[in-house]
């Protein structure tokens, strides 16, 4: 029997499944965003732990790191084609997640809403 290193559903999940990854692709679909303007986009994830995130989605060729040599440095980030192509199962997840919770009779209410994604 193999590992799940051959399960389509695993890769992905590897790739988006971190605690802010989905988020933070979201908010960089259609736009490029700096550090700060993530960090106010996701309030709940620490500088520390959205550093890690980023470098991640980087090293995993999703995102794009552009450093300006200025003073105070400037860093701004930027889906790669291959983050684009995640749009999709994105909105999925959003709507489906939305769905349900309309079902139990709650409304959404999140930095992931529609009217914050460039491409909704």
């Amino acid at each position: 029997m193999t590992g799940n290193e051959n399960c389509p559903v695993s890769v992905t999940l590897r790739l988006i499944g971190g605690k802010y990854k989905a988020l933070l692709l979201w908010h960089l679909t259609g736009q490029t965003l700096r550090f700060h303007q993530l960090r106010k986009l996701v309030p709940e994830a620490t500088p520390k732990m959205l550093t890690q995130q980023l470098r991640e989605l980087e090293t995993d060729g999703l995102i794009t790191r552009t450093v300006y040599p200025v003073v105070p440095p400037r860093v701004e980030y930027a889906l790669t084609e291959s983050g684009r192509s995640l749009f999709p199962i994105l909105k999925a997840m959003y709507d489906w997640g939305s769905d349900l919770m309309q079902k139990e009779g709650k409304t959404p209410c999140c930095s992931m809403s529609k009217e914050n994604s460039q491409l909704s």
